[in-house]
Parts: C-alpha cells; structure tokens; sequence
C-alpha cells in the first residue's frame, strides 16, 4: 500500500468534486459522471477522514499531514500512517484526489 503514495507529494481534491460541511459532517459530492464508486456517490467522511481532508486542501505534503495529525490524535503513530495512506489511496483509486506535485 504505502509504494505507491508519496510521502513529499501534494495531493489535492479533483475539480471534479465538490466537498460541503452540513451539520457538522463533510460531505464529498461527485459532480461529473464516473467519479465515486458508482453506489454510493456520496461520501461522508468521518472526524479522521475530515482531518486529513482539511490538511490535504490547505495543500500540504502527506508527511507534514501525518505529523501534524500525530499531534492532534492520540492514537498510535503506525495507526495515524495507516489512516492516511488508507484514505489517500481510497481516495485516489476513487478519483475524488489527484496527486499535484511531488516536493524536493
């Protein structure tokens, strides 16, 4: 799983989706035909999964993600990595993120 994420790679939201806070929850909304899983366009992202999203969006590498996400949780360091390969990946295979840029 992690051999294909970098680590020093900006990944950033497809323009392709459209991510909305109601109620407290965010929401990620497909809006051209063929990005989500085709069952359930809609995705509701939990408190971990809103937290990376928050950081991925303010256009950071996914190391400086992890490390500020380990000062946030208190959940195990190997725990958060995983988190946010997981999500990343998901992510990605989804097509609701593109990878930007890797950084030197």
């Amino acid at each position: 799983m992690k051999q294909d994420i970098d680590l020093k790679a900006i990944y950033v939201p497809s323009e392709d989706v459209v991510a909305r806070e109601i109620e407290g929850e965010l929401i990620i909304v497909p809006i051209v035909a063929g990005i989500g899983d085709g069952l359930d366009d809609l995705l509701t992202l939990n408190e971990t999964g809103k937290a990376i999203w928050d950081q991925l969006i303010q256009k950071k590498q996914l190391s400086e993600i992890i490390e500020l996400l380990k000062k946030q949780f208190k959940s195990a360091a190997e725990k958060i990595e995983q988190d946010v390969y997981g999500f990343v990946k998901e992510l990605l295979k989804r097509g609701i993120l593109k990878m930007q840029s890797p950084r030197s």
